[in-house]
């Protein structure tokens, strides 16, 4: 049956349990979903009708004993567990080797040459939690101007600046400058540029100005398909980012997985024809990464009620997509990472039945799919 839309939603760190090579990745039992089922704020019934708890593998929950959805356990090939490299693969490219990490920090060549590019110096330097940096480094930034240069396990080069010292715009413009020099064996997925404001330590926050300059995909993905097809590709959160723009045809950012799900809503009484792809990142920015089990399984909750709603408006040639990048298991306490986990695949059309289709080897598997169901040759 093909389709007029597809709205295609990624819940930011969902993971189902341990992949397979999962102890390469040092992330042997980690399994997200099974860690928030434990928390008295998880309460997820359209998550279960739509056959979540039925899936291969999952251990936690209770099945439903005749899912409305088509459900899936899917295990990435990528070499990788970070954001970029997993959405790449749910559109189609598998990545072989994982993009490069720095976990003693950017080398110092980098950095000077950085600090004279843009005339102000770099502190810290080192991988950090993000709400953590502010307050070991914040109060510093505030006295001299050098901006904060940190990292993380994932590829990622992040640079923080308080809006009062730095304006935003500004703060983008240095990013752009660093995401030019962060080519070759520096060439890490995203240059993150992370405002904050507050005038002490104890007042510092991020703002939802945070924007990403992210390496552009090494081929075409289904995104260039749909678009050079005629279709309507619309990134929602941080998509655009995420594909440096490539194969997107219309964008709306947004502040989290509220204004997330209220774009949603929106986008559901448009007239589009093609894809929305919806990215909601509070899963893993606000709760995985902070290891935060019942704020995790709150904001799953609030998913689930905003998905019955939304089932509803959908229409008969409308195919709804949920899946996830990686895990971020929020009980998972020898790192704050990303951990390498299967995640789950759940289809749902008002006329397709409920069906297992089991464990698949690859994320591409759903870029497959949407391009079937809208008609569009994926070779």
């Amino acid at each position: 049956m093909l389709m007029k839309r597809v709205f295609f939603v990624v819940l930011d760190s969902f993971g189902i349990g341990d992949a397979p090579d999962a102890a390469q990745f040092g992330d042997e039992g980690t399994n997200t979903l099974r860690s928030i089922t434990g928390s008295r704020e998880f309460t997820c019934p359209n998550l279960r009708k739509l056959g979540l708890f039925n899936i291969d593998g999952v251990d936690c929950g209770t099945p439903h004993e005749a899912p409305i959805g088509r459900y899936g356990r899917l295990r990435e090939r990528s070499m990788g567990k970070d954001t970029i490299i997993g959405h790449w693969e749910l559109a189609g490219l598998v990545s072989s080797k994982p993009m490069p990490t720095f976990p003693q920090g950017f080398p110092d060549s980098f950095v000077s040459a950085f600090e004279e590019r843009i005339g102000r110096r770099c502190i810290c330097n080192r991988p950090y939690s993000g709400t953590q940096v502010l307050k070991d480094y914040g109060q510093e930034h505030l006295d001299t101007g050098s901006l904060i240069l940190y990292t993380s396990a994932d590829s990622v080069c992040q640079i923080a600046a308080n809006e009062a010292v730095v304006p935003v715009r500004q703060l983008y413009e240095y990013c752009e400058i660093a995401r030019e020099m962060l080519t070759g064996e520096l060439a890490v997925g995203r240059v993150i540029a992370r405002p904050f404001v507050g005038a002490s330590p104890e007042e510092f926050v991020r703002t939802s100005n945070r924007h990403d300059f992210a390496l552009s995909p090494f081929a075409d993905t289904m995104l260039d398909l749909l678009r050079d097809s005629g279709k309507d590709v619309i990134g929602v959160g941080k998509i655009h980012d995420i594909f440096n723009g490539k194969g997107i045809t219309e964008t709306y950012r947004t502040t989290g997985n509220q204004d997330g799900m209220a774009r949603l809503s929106e986008l559901a009484a448009k007239d589009f024809n093609g894809l929305c792809f919806v990215n909601l990142v509070d899963f893993d920015m606000l709760y995985g990464h902070r290891r935060d089990v019942d704020g995790y399984a709150r904001a799953i909750t609030e998913f689930d009620r905003f998905l019955e709603g939304f089932l509803e408006l959908l229409r008969e040639d409308d195919l709804l997509v949920i899946s996830a990048d990686h895990g971020c298991d929020p009980a998972y306490d020898e790192t704050t990472d990303h951990t390498r986990e299967c995640v789950p695949l759940l289809l749902y059309n008002r006329n397709l039945a409920g069906k297992n289709l089991g464990i698949m080897d690859g994320f591409t598997y759903v870029a497959d799919t949407i391009c079937h169901a809208l008609g569009v040759k994926n070779s």
